[in-house]
């Protein structure tokens, strides 16, 4: 019983954070639509970089992305949170404790999508944002893939050996 509280925990402790991390874009927008506007210029990149012909200098696309960025964290923090509510209601038995994983397993997948894809990925390599040494994501986006991987691992263990 105490490593489905400690898996509901972790959930509802990713669901915090994402909630955090929207809260500080909504109220913060500038800070982090400048991170956005400069890994997307590739202002910052290495100079006579070949690569800068994928920059994007429309302010309207910069506020779109960061747009899509701020809505799929809060999907992360309601998925998260409606999962770990589930799991909560669940934890008495096995069986529906397992079958009620799918919304946090999904919360948990979009953080890492996100994180992973958006940071890492997109960010990372397409823009070449691991060439700046003042627009760089990749390390704090890095720690956020590892403990979504390890909440996704732990969460998705089966429960069934656990109550033996």
């Amino acid at each position: 019983m105490f490593t489905r509280y400690s898996k509901i925990v972790i959930v509802w402790a990713i669901a915090l954070h994402a909630s955090l991390v929207v809260v500080n874009n909504l109220t913060d927008y500038d800070s982090n639509y400048w991170f956005v506007v400069h890994v997307l210029k590739m202002d910052t990149t290495f100079p006579d970089n070949l690569g800068t012909w994928r920059a994007i200098d429309a302010s309207s696309v910069h506020h779109l992305l960061y747009w899509v960025i701020i809505l799929v964290e809060l999907a992360i923090a309601v998925l998260c949170w409606w999962g770990g509510a589930r799991l909560f209601r669940a934890k008495g038995d096995a069986l529906s404790f397992s079958q009620a994983k799918g919304i946090a397993i999904a919360g948990l997948t979009l953080g890492t999508v996100l994180w992973f894809t958006g940071f890492i990925t997109i960010g990372g390599e397409w823009f070449l944002m691991w060439q700046s040494d003042v627009w760089n994501g990749s390390q704090s986006a890095f720690r956020l893939i590892v403990v979504f991987g390890i909440a996704l691992l732990f969460l998705t263990r089966s429960d069934d050996a656990l109550d033996a």
